[in-house]
């Protein structure tokens, strides 16, 4: 036992000294020190209800046998971050969530541990921590928020970000506005639709490290709690038979989490926080065999932003096993990988019916033949770049328009709402990467200034940034190589045409290589907007040509 080196011996009487000073009884420093990594503040509505789910926790491990320490975790909400300077630090809390919770598990010497995120950046966090760690974890989320309802129909946050561009332009009244105001947000949780934190939540079960209805039993349910007495339960039952993040964490671990990211139509951000996770597991998981999975794995959930489903709906269908169960009828899953239930995925899943086929379409009658996510390289992005393409209409799976260029997030939004975008449009922001921003923001008001003046058909956007779960429409993100780097996004000028076709994975500047050329031999670098400070120290760290994925770490 690793806690044996502050619990076991003479030498050891000074720390246990300090456990005395904690309360602890003789009782239990003889037992396994399992830490309890809750995510729980007051300021993240998905996680305000961590406390409890963290009680519920520590009462299972004690019920099985171990002595329960929690210690915390940060977490930002990406929506209350979003539209201003905060959300250049959202992305980078990752890696100060993954080194923290290491030097916390190492420093006090901890057997097992308990992982309880629930929002963006802190599930993809402490999974790279687990990885990285190695000793026996698993996790349980605090759950989604349950949907809204406005005037007798189900709505979420992007529903409410939408209705401030129909504000704007004159589409929607000012009572209408704050009744989605009160209403979109009913519950604690994360939000509702198949955002970033619901998408990462449901992985995380896919991969193996969480129990059946981790990503998707409402976080206000009596059954969340019941699932957190079991983690603290099982947890003890892995240290037993010692099963470790990296027994479960394998490459076909990862393979079965992607097939499944493409059925569900989860966020574009799962393509920055998988291979960041897979690195640490020492899994090489790079963005070009994303299509090759999406190719041969068909979309089966329309979740919000992409349908009027809600992450309530797909837990009543049968949650993230009934999809599984769907995808292994075309023989997509990897039965054999072992999970964090002591069985493998194949015993998980077998007897896991979907109970609903208008929430998880059968796999003979899906959205679509291909997966919800589609990876799309050429000029204008030579490494690649991301887009969700389960929420963009057919029309614009082919579009060709007029660059409109913009140099941050806030002069583009000025020119949404101030009507210089017209139909046929295609919006480039930039400068707005890992390095550029710093910090790599999300781009959720511009999408949604688009959509609520009811241009989501009709114009394209695209960023070195990043586009939000609760974005819909061609919404084109995680360009690489980013501007600020010299990638060729920092190259486009006003009116160029670019041509997107989301089928063929392609993206295009209509101009000649010879101009490019000429074009890179007159860049010159942008002064960095923020010199000092953990953004700054980001930034110099941060892989030029990965999206952000990775900062530059050893090679395992």
């Amino acid at each position: 036992m690793k806690s044996f080196s502050v619990l076991q011996g003479v030498q050891q009487a000074p720390h246990r000294s300090l456990f005395n000073a904690l309360g602890m009884t003789e009782a239990e420093m003889k037992r396994p020190l399992i830490g309890i990594v809750s995510s729980h503040n007051e300021v993240v509505p998905g996680h305000i209800n961590l406390d409890k789910i963290a009680d519920a926790v520590k009462l299972g491990v004690a019920m099985a046998g171990g002595t329960p320490m929690m210690f915390p975790a940060i977490a930002v909400c990406d929506g209350i971050a979003m539209g201003h300077q905060g959300m250049k630090y959202s992305l980078a809390t990752r890696e100060l969530i993954a080194d923290s919770t290491e030097s916390m598990a190492i420093a006090h010497a901890f057997d097992a541990l308990v992982m309880i995120p629930n929002c963006d950046k802190n599930v993809p966090g402490l999974l790279m921590a687990a990885a990285r760690l190695n000793i026996p974890t698993i996790f349980v989320s605090g759950g989604p928020m349950l949907a809204g309802r406005v005037k007798g129909e189900k709505t979420s946050l992007s529903t409410m970000f939408e209705s401030v561009g129909a504000y704007a332009v004159g589409n929607m009244s000012l009572d209408e506005l704050q009744e989605y105001e009160q209403n979109v947000c009913p519950t604690c949780g994360s939000c509702s639709g198949m955002y970033t934190a619901n998408s990462m939540n449901c992985l995380t079960e896919a991969l193996g490290m969480g129990l059946k209805g981790n990503g998707t039993i409402p976080a206000v349910y009596s059954k969340r709690i019941q699932l957190a007495k079991m983690a603290g339960m099982q947890i003890m039952t892995l240290l037993k038979e010692n099963i470790r993040p990296r027994d479960i964490m394998t490459d076909a671990a990862f393979m079965n989490a992607m097939t499944v990211d493409m059925a569900l139509g989860c966020s574009t951000n799962s393509m920055l926080h998988l291979p960041a996770i897979a690195h640490e597991a020492g899994v090489d998981l790079n963005l070009d065999i994303a299509n090759e999975i999406s190719a041969k794995t068909p979309n089966l959930c329309h979740l919000a932003p992409a349908g009027h489903a809600y992450m309530e709906d797909l837990d009543e269908a049968g949650g993230v096993y009934a999809v599984m169960n769907e995808l292994n009828k075309k023989g997509l899953i990897d039965q054999k990988v072992m999970t964090v239930t002591g069985k493998t995925v194949g015993e998980n899943i077998v007897n896991c019916v979907n109970k609903n086929h208008d929430i998880i379409r059968p796999v003979e009658s899906p959205y679509s033949e291909t997966g919800g996510i589609a990876v799309l390289k050429g000029n204008l992005a030579p490494d690649s770049c991301v887009v969700k393409r389960s929420a963009v209409v057919p029309e614009m799976m082919q579009h060709q328009g007029p660059a409109r260029v913009f140099d941050c997030e806030e002069d583009a939004i000025m020119a949404i709402k101030g009507g210089k975008i017209v139909s046929g449009d295609v919006v480039i922001i930039r400068y707005e990467g890992p390095k550029g921003g710093p910090g790599m923001r999300e781009m959720l008001n511009p999408t949604s200034a688009i959509a609520g003046m009811g241009l989501g058909s009709e114009v394209a956007l695209i960023t070195d940034g990043r586009f939000s779960g609760a974005s819909r429409g061609a919404s084109i993100g995680h360009v690489s190589p980013e501007a600020a780097v010299g990638g060729n996004i920092a190259l486009i000028e006003e009116g160029d045409q670019i041509k997107i076709d989301i089928n063929a994975n392609s993206i295009e500047i209509l101009v000649s290589d010879d101009v490019l050329a000429e074009r890179r031999s007159k860049w010159q670098p942008r002064t960095p907007k923020i010199t000092t400070g953990y953004l700054a120290r980001y930034a110099a760290l941060v892989t030029s040509g990965n999206r952000g994925a990775v900062l530059e770490l050893p090679k395992k």
